[in-house]
């Protein structure tokens, strides 16, 4: 079963613009499925997870690329980065576009290589877990956007999402294989996701040198989904040092695990807190890690909240990821503990959104939007993003806005 991907025809238009196109993402989140499918017969496929094949680019990158000749898929490209500057050479010799689709699930140290090699030829793109909106065929043209009018067209096609079925979502995740497969055992898919993760690419890639405190690293980490980040406190629960835990994150971040929402900045705002909020990508992984056992169990526990703001954030964050674009996206808190969950931020105009996991939250929720009064932005629309079952307006400007426009 093969479930259409938003970002097919970036990928394609990308492939059109560059020689080369990278396609970078966790595991498991169907690049390969993604490209073959897009590739078809027309594109050869070799994966450097295949130790020969590995050993071979990895010894005599000039010979491997006479026995696999574009246009070609190279799965895993970050086991072999000597084969970044011959793909150079290649393509500057041939300048046609789209002779090599490149995937890779760790970017630290790969995205140097490809910096210094192929500037000015590859085009990068990200993909994450499925989102809802692919799963229900409803991708939105462009990244979400709480505009009025945007936001009566998707409230009318949306299908209806209660309770019980968004917290069944949140608990599997956007894993591809985990949404086909309805019976595939959780923990055991999880556990090997975990394994392969920490063995492969944090071990191999990174050097950890204690995969156990790696796990408690990665484990605290879920335990704070949705949190600004204090890395004294995360590094003293898993007995590291601070700046060790700044090096660890950045691993997170980078290998597609987490997402860091930077805080709003205003040289006129002088009380703004700095520290990002951090987000899991996956709520399916995150549920494993902070051992949530269901999704009755997870909507009634202490991280329900948590999860809630989240997933909601992850499928904003997928809508731009999607379309080819960078998520325009802070959120806002000043040390008069002021805060707005997440403003979206285009053109000179500001978006607040708060995220309430509640089906009638009251209108004071967006009380502090007033601070944006203050600074140069252009407060355009906005509102609640809640479990209410319809599009409802607080005023002229605000909404509330249901869970199932994302």
């Amino acid at each position: 079963m093969y479930i259409k991907r938003a970002l097919e025809q970036s990928v394609i238009n990308i492939s059109s613009s560059f020689p080369v196109v990278l396609l970078t993402g966790a595991r498991q989140v169907g690049k390969t499925t993604m490209l073959k499918k897009l590739g078809g017969e027309k594109r050869s496929y070799v994966t450097l997870d295949d130790p020969m094949v590995r050993e071979l680019a990895v010894t005599d990158p000039a010979l491997f690329l006479q026995r696999y000749t574009p246009p070609l898929l190279i799965d895993e490209i970050q086991y072999a980065p000597q084969l970044l500057p011959y793909i150079k050479i290649m393509v500057d010799r041939e300048r046609k576009n789209g002779q090599f689709w490149l995937t890779g699930s760790q970017v630290f140290h790969l995205m140097k290589g490809v910096s210094e090699s192929l500037a000015g030829r590859v085009g990068i793109v990200n993909l994450l877990g499925l989102s809802r909106a692919e799963v229900m065929d409803q991708s939105h043209h462009s990244g979400f956007v709480p505009q009025s009018n945007e936001l009566k067209n998707i409230n009318k096609l949306a299908m209806p999402l209660d309770l019980k079925t968004l917290y069944e979502e949140i608990y599997r995740g956007g894993m591809p294989a985990v949404f086909v497969d309805k019976k595939i055992n959780l923990e055991i898919f999880f556990s090997s996701y975990v394994q392969t993760y920490l063995e492969r690419d944090i071990k191999d890639l990174t050097q950890v040198g204690d995969e156990l405190v790696f796990f408690r690293f990665l484990t605290a980490a879920a335990a704070r989904t949705a949190q600004e980040v204090n890395y004294a406190s995360l590094a003293g629960d898993v007995g590291i040092s601070e700046p060790t835990a700044k090096q660890w994150l950045s691993i997170l971040v980078s290998s597609g695990i987490v997402y860091l929402l930077e805080p709003y900045f205003n040289n006129t705002l002088k009380r703004l807190i700095k520290r990002p909020k951090m987000y899991f990508l996956d709520t399916g992984l995150c549920a494993y890690l902070t051992k949530w056992t269901s999704a009755e169990t997870l909507e009634v526990g202490a991280m329900s909240g948590a999860f809630f703001e989240t997933w909601v954030v992850t499928e904003i964050i997928k809508s731009y990821y999607f379309q080819g674009k960078r998520p325009p996206l802070c959120y806002y808190r000043d040390k008069d503990q002021k805060e707005i969950d997440l403003l979206i931020i285009e053109d000179n105009k500001v978006y607040p959104l708060e995220i309430k996991k509640s089906a009638n939250p009251g209108r004071e929720t967006i009380k502090h939007f007033a601070v944006l009064a203050r600074t140069p932005l252009e407060i355009a629309g906005g509102g609640i993003i809640c479990l209410c079952n319809d599009l409802i307006p607080i005023n002229e400007q605000y909404w509330f806005i249901p869970v199932k426009v994302l």
